[in-house]
């Protein structure tokens, strides 16, 4: 692979492109399932809907450390030209992906018990997303290796072939979903089933292209021989913990804007859940620059070239923060455009309208954030990403329920920003730390 001497603008973009399609393929998923539940009969589908998707997503996206830890290892292989290395970091966080989802799913009755006794909900509305986690759980094993695949492609700097990956997962997702509810009238239930069937299906397909790609590419055929090595297994579980408890506390974060706005009333949770989109559409297109960050920088801890570490950290800072400019004015130009494609029940409408400030001005200030994550990510410095969660989830935690109690529903808004905010924060004061690495 030729390196370049330096981290350019151009060439984060470059990198970055096709991760800002595949990205963008991902929350259409969800705005695509949120228009299908939006357009029934009965704003109690999109608020079953919401908190289905929300439990689910902080299941699944508890274990992203398969992608992210995936990432920072096999960049800094590759620097070190071990490709061995990287076919067995793949193997570990494989085998580790199967293990963990046959745990979710055994899981699936106490995480029902949790949900009815956590959110106040009306019978018709659990029943709605008893069924959709019924079925959607079934897919937890094709969806977390589905990460490990992501994660070694972006490690690997083939933001294209990750981005491929992701695009037809995406297209079959939304394809069988609009089959399903539109053709079939499965509403709830053919959401979740169009998601475990393209799950399976791409699986199936990069198991296939990996198992080649290695033969070619690196010329080694991937063998379960010297996986279960103690001082790199530790090291890959120490990595995926400190992840693993960023991630839940970042998707309980979520989950706790989910909870406020069901106690705030079900109008107020469908509103919200719709707004939501906006933060998750503008989340996955600056994780571009993130992802593509975390390759560069473990790329460059491998090679130990501090020069360009520090040119890739200021100038995706500069892309990111430039694009939230650009997708909050969009915003600001299309809000009532692309609320009204997602629902057409007017009252929900109309609350959603009054809140739309919030999620112009989130973005720039999100995407201090996402940038942070992806430098600590890419330098395996994931003890001090845990450190910083844990700070910002627990004052945004207490901060919302004060601000909440006086302002409603922008208080839960507010709140959001000022944990946007505090995650920056935190990542900063532990920024020095990575430049002791060189």
């Amino acid at each position: 692979m030729k390196y370049p001497g330096k981290i350019t603008k151009l060439y984060l973009l470059k990198l970055s492109m096709p991760i800002f399609f595949s990205n963008l393929a991902i929350p259409l998923v969800g705005v695509v399932d949120t228009a299908l539940m939006g357009h029934l009969s009965s704003a109690t589908f999109l608020a079953a809907a919401s908190i289905a998707t929300s439990v689910m997503t902080m299941i699944l996206w508890s274990f992203g450390f398969l992608r992210m830890g995936t990432v920072g290892l096999v960049a800094q292989s590759l620097g070190k030209g071990d490709y061995r290395e990287i076919v067995l970091i793949t193997l570990r966080n494989l085998t580790i992906a199967c293990i963990v989802s046959v745990f979710i799913i055994l899981m699936k009755n106490p995480i029902l018990l949790l949900i009815e006794n956590y959110f106040n909900l009306s019978q018709e509305t659990f029943r709605l997303i008893k069924q959709y986690i019924s079925i959607r759980i079934l897919a937890a094993p094709a969806e977390l290796i589905v990460y490990v695949f992501v994660g070694l492609y972006l490690g690997l700097q083939k933001t294209k072939i990750s981005s491929f990956l992701i695009i037809l997962y995406s297209i079959l997702n939304i394809f069988f979903s609009i089959y399903f509810v539109i053709y079939l009238n499965l509403d709830i239930f053919g959401v979740a089933l169009g998601t475990v069937l393209s799950s399976y299906i791409i699986v199936f397909i990069f198991i296939l292209f990996t198992y080649f790609y290695f033969k070619k590419n690196f010329n080694l055929t991937p063998r379960y021989k010297k996986i279960f090595v103690f001082r790199k297994l530790f090291r890959l579980l120490s990595i995926n913990l400190d992840i693993f408890i960023r991630t839940v506390l970042l998707t309980f974060a979520f989950l706790w804007i989910t909870y406020q706005s069901s106690i705030l009333g079900e109008d107020y949770l469908a509103a919200n859940t719709i707004l939501l989109q906006f933060i998750v559409i503008s989340s996955f297109f600056l994780d571009a620059y993130a992802f593509s960050t975390e390759s560069v920088v473990g790329y460059s801890l491998g090679k130990r070239v501090k020069k360009s570490f520090l040119t890739a950290v200021y100038n995706s800072f500069q892309l990111s923060f430039f694009s939230s400019l650009v997708i909050s004015l969009i915003y600001l130009i299309f809000f009532k455009n692309i609320i009204n494609l997602l629902t057409n029940i007017d009252y929900i409408k109309f609350i959603a309208y009054g809140y739309i400030f919030w999620v112009i001005i989130i973005p720039p200030f999100a995407s201090l954030s996402y940038q942070f994550d992806g430098v600590f990510i890419g330098a395996s410095q994931t003890a001090e990403i845990r450190n910083g969660m844990i700070i910002s989830v627990f004052l945004f935690i207490f901060i919302s329920i004060y601000l909440i109690e006086i302002f409603n529903n922008n208080g839960i808004w507010l709140s959001l920003l000022i944990f946007m905010i505090l995650r920056s924060l935190t990542l900063n004061l532990y920024f020095s730390k990575i430049l002791k690495k060189f």
